[in-house]
C-alpha cells in the first residue's frame, strides 16, 4: 500500500489591513510566534511545510525558521486562492492540509483527523452547524487542485471549493480531540489579539 505524502501550506500573503498594519504572524501567543507555533504543530504531522507570502521581499522575513520552504505568491491580488495556488504548484505531498497564518492554536490531531477524512475526496473541510465553513483549515489532494486550477480561473474559495468532491467534516466531530475548538481560533484584527491574550496571558 502507497504511503500518502503530506505538506502543510501556510498563508501569509496578506496586507495586515485588519491588525494595524502589523503583520499578525509575528504576533506572541504563550511564548513564540504565530509563524513558529504553526510550523512546529505541522512538523509533527507533515512531511514538508511550505509558506507561502506576498513576494520575494517578504520571503527574507522567515529566513531564521528551519525546515521551511517560503516561496511567494504567484498572481497578487487573488486572495487565499492565489496563495494555496502558489503552494499546490510547489508542493509535493498527495494532500495537504492549508491554514491560515493567523491561527496559532491549531490542533495537530484535528490536522491529522482531516487528512484521513479527505481519503476517498478532493477535499476534507469543516463545517459548523449554521453552514459556514473553514476552507483555511482544511485538508484537499493536490491533483484535485492542479486540475482546479487548469480549468475555469477561481477568484474566491467559494469557487474553488464548488468544483471539489468535498467531504464536509461537522464541527463538533472534532471536539473529540479540541473540546473548545479552539484549533479555529482566527486573530482578524488587534481586537481578536487582545481577548486572546487576556485568555492566555504572557508567562
Amino acid at each position: 500500500m502507497k504511503i500518502l505524502m503530506r505538506s502543510g501550506i501556510i498563508l501569509a500573503g496578506g496586507e495586515a489591513r485588519r491588525a494595524g498594519g502589523r503583520e499578525k504572524y509575528f504576533f506572541s501567543h504563550c511564548g513564540a510566534t504565530f509563524i513558529s507555533l504553526l510550523v512546529s504543530t505541522l512538523n509533527e504531522i507533515v512531511d514538508e511545510v511550505i509558506i507561502v507570502v506576498r513576494d520575494t521581499d517578504q520571503c527574507h522575513r522567515f529566513s531564521e525558521i528551519a525546515g521551511v520552504r517560503v516561496v511567494p505568491d504567484r498572481h497578487k491580488g487573488r486572495g487565499p486562492v492565489g496563495g494555496i495556488h502558489a503552494g499546490v504548484c510547489e508542493a509535493e505531498g498527495d494532500f495537504l492540509f492549508a491554514v491560515a497564518c493567523d491561527m496559532p492554536c491549531v490542533s495537530g490531531d484535528v490536522i491529522d483527523y482531516l487528512f484521513h477524512a479527505a481519503e476517498g475526496f478532493d477535499a476534507a473541510i469543516p463545517r459548523w452547524e449554521n453552514g459556514m465553513t473553514e476552507p483555511l483549515h482544511a485538508v484537499y489532494r493536490r491533483q484535485a487542485l492542479v486540475r482546479r486550477f487548469a480549468g475555469t480561473e477561481a477568484r474566491s474559495m467559494r469557487d474553488l471549493m464548488s468544483g471539489l468532491s468535498v467531504n464536509y467534516v461537522d464541527c463538533d466531530l472534532l471536539r473529540r480531540f479540541d473540546p473548545e475548538l479552539l484549533t479555529f481560533t482566527n486573530i482578524n484584527n488587534e481586537e481578536d489579539y487582545i481577548r486572546l491574550r487576556a485568555v492566555y496571558p504572557e508567562e
